[in-house]
């Protein structure tokens, strides 16, 4: 070995054995003995340096945890899915209400989503070996699994365990201050940077995954930089695209997973780790990188352009009802144009959820403060549309019942935003009870099969305290006693169990029926893999017996004294499930028995046979057909 070469090595050798503060969370600490000296010796200086930084900052191993801030409706389904295909990667969910996490450590998940609870249990508890039985009689040898997921309230220890850091806290509109009404409020989010920005481990990778204006990320990397200057931290955006109530259905098969990234070598190398993450289920194509301020206003946009759609829809249901045209005949005919495609064009009492308002809201304000008024002003019509749609709906009501809803029982089904969910926030049908509660009728009656009836009467509790109106509604827990001496029945929530005629069947809950998933797939089986491929094939894996997950599951745990959910009782699951039998509900109504159908779900003509008198969206009603107005 010349001189350099001596020199390069002892002083590599000195620097290693002397590791600096920032170096003691190396996985795999340099120890002079797995250095082969008699292969350095024949070596260059050069070759000398990349020999030894092999030993001392070996490649790699991939991502081995992940935590996520925030258990609401994004992170606490995002980390299920995310720990079911990844069972080799730890997912903690963590969030400061001890209330919400000792509902995802119990039988009673705080959200409800098809698919989800079944998920949650394979992941949270583990499961047993079982062989599975699919369609066409073949079955699929599941090995046993540990548990990978988890939820808790310690914050700080569970970020600085962390590889990937996802945040996702609500940003709810801000109602006080600069840009009330349409600006979103940021405080949670600044919170809980901040908390990462203390805790999180050097070289953490940390994910945007609430819907956030576009340039956020400049304010958490600002943020980071506060707390912890010179420690190194790589931003990636990677919004959710989900639609509540096929939640579980869009993680398992998403039509893309987007990530954005600074376009530097360390911020290309987060986006791959991250793209490895989703990868064990998602096909590489389906993944696609952009820049950060793509990924975010991305999602602004593509959720804008959704509600516009429902909006324009909605706008040409009022023309039909006045026309004799029927919204859905439209709807079919135009979906058909390649160009438009079918979906989101269902006329319906307009969109609600905590997605599509606020995200307008802040589309807009992005545009105002860029002094583009006519964009701002483009798409606030789409939101007065969706209170247009609302307000002609209780109108069409009140007209029908002579102009008063005094001492009469009005009956609402459905007080969701929309089927499959138990959300609220945002319902059509929280602002449809408001505005008929103005015209005080004896009894507003609420139904809702998967709401729990003790948090919608909380819910309205709240909403009504301060008005005298408190006592003119009630929530029932089914729909006979709802409708009972009913004048009119609204529905205002597409559950599959208000339809009529009634439906045969029902999508899965795992996968979609345009696109399923096949057992031979060519994608890496991997045991969780091979997991979700079994469910979605037949729902297998995840359904009742006789398909074999009883012998699959482990046992839940335990609720606390006094679960609400408990209370509820497994009884009265059955029949918020069962589909409503409208003959019966027309017995106990009063004539002339009016529906009132908000969603689109039921045929008018059957259900005149029955005796009802039907109004529907985007379609002549029966007093048209009573004075021949019938296309």
């Amino acid at each position: 070995m010349d001189s350099a070469s001596s020199t390069a090595s002892d002083q590599i050798l000195s620097d290693s054995q002397s590791p600096s503060p920032e170096s003691t969370n190396a996985s795999t600490p340099f120890s002079p003995s797995v250095v082969d000296f008699p292969k350095l010796a024949a070596l260059t200086a050069d070759e000398v340096v990349e020999e030894v930084v092999a030993v001392v900052q070996p490649e790699q191993e991939g991502v081995k945890n992940i935590c996520c801030v925030g258990a609401g409706y994004v992170g606490g389904p995002t980390a299920a899915v995310i720990a079911f295909q990844n069972p080799g990667i730890r997912v903690t969910v963590v969030d400061k209400d001890a209330a919400r996490i000792r509902k995802w450590n119990s039988q009673h998940p705080p959200i409800h989503e098809p698919g989800l609870n079944e998920i949650v249990r394979v992941a949270r508890d583990g499961t047993n070996a079982a062989t599975i039985a699919i369609e066409g009689g073949d079955t699929v040898e599941l090995p046993a699994r540990q548990s990978n997921l988890f939820f808790s309230t310690d914050v700080a220890r569970c970020v600085s365990e962390a590889d990937i850091v996802f945040l996702s806290v609500n940003t709810p509109t801000k109602y006080t201050g600069i840009g009330a009404g349409a600006a979103t409020n940021m405080v949670a989010l600044e919170g809980a940077t901040r908390d990462i920005a203390i805790a999180a481990k050097p070289g953490a990778i940390i994910v945007e995954k609430s819907t956030v204006p576009c340039r956020t990320a400049q304010i958490v990397r600002d943020t980071l930089e506060v707390h912890r200057p010179g420690v190194p931290f790589e931003i990636l955006s990677n919004p959710e695209f989900l639609a509540e109530g096929t939640a579980i259905k869009d993680l398992l098969n998403p039509d893309r997973i987007l990530i954005g990234s600074s376009q530097t070598e360390s911020g290309l190398a987060a986006a791959a780790a991250l793209k490895d993450v989703y990868a064990a289920w998602v096909d590489r194509s389906k993944i696609v990188t952009v820049n950060l301020w793509s990924s975010e206003l991305s999602k602004l946009v593509a959720n804008a352009m959704l509600a516009q759609r429902i909006s324009s829809i909605n706008s040409i249901s009022a023309i039909c009802e006045q026309t004799g045209a029927d919204v859905d005949e439209l709807a079919k005919a135009i979906g058909l144009d390649m160009r438009l495609g079918p979906k989101f064009l269902k006329a319906g009492l307009g969109f609600g959820g905590s997605c599509f308002k606020k995200d307008i809201l802040s589309l807009v304000y992005l545009a105002q403060t860029l002094h583009l008024d006519e964009v701002a002003e483009y798409w606030t019509q789409v939101l007065t549309i969706n209170e247009y749609q609302r307000n002609r709906f209780v109108q069409r009501v009140v007209r029908n019942l002579h102009g008063t809803l005094i001492g009469k029982k009005i009956t609402i089904l459905g007080y969701a935003f929309k089927k499959d969910t138990s959300d609220t926030r945002e319902s059509p049908a929280v602002e449809v009870v408001k505005t008929l509660l103005a015209d005080n009728p004896a009894e507003i009656a609420i139904f809702d099969p998967k709401c729990n009836p003790e948090n919608v009467k909380d819910e309205i509790k709240h909403l009504f305290a301060t008005t005298d109106t408190a006592d003119s509604h009630k929530v029932y827990k089914d729909a006979y006693d709802a409708s009972a001496d009913s004048s009119a029945i609204l529905i205002l929530t597409e559950w599959d169990q208000f339809h009529y005629p009634p439906l045969t069947q029902k999508d899965s809950a795992f996968h979609k029926s345009d696109a399923p998933p096949q057992l031979n797939s060519t994608r890496p089986q991997k045991q969780a893999t091979l997991e979700a491929e079994a469910a979605l094939e037949a729902d297998a894996a995840l359904a009742p017996a006789p398909y074999g997950a009883e012998q699959r599951y482990l046992p839940e745990p335990p609720c606390a004294e006094g679960c609400r959910d408990c209370e509820r009782g497994s009884v009265e699951e059955v029949i918020a499930s069962e589909n409503v039998e409208w003959a019966r509900i027309a017995y106990g109504m009063k004539k002339p028995k009016w529906v009132f159908d908000g969603r689109g779900i039921v045929e008018v003509a059957e259900m005149e046979k029955l005796g009802f008198r039907v109004e529907a969206i985007g379609r002549a009603g029966s007093r048209s057909r009573l004075h021949g107005f019938d296309a």
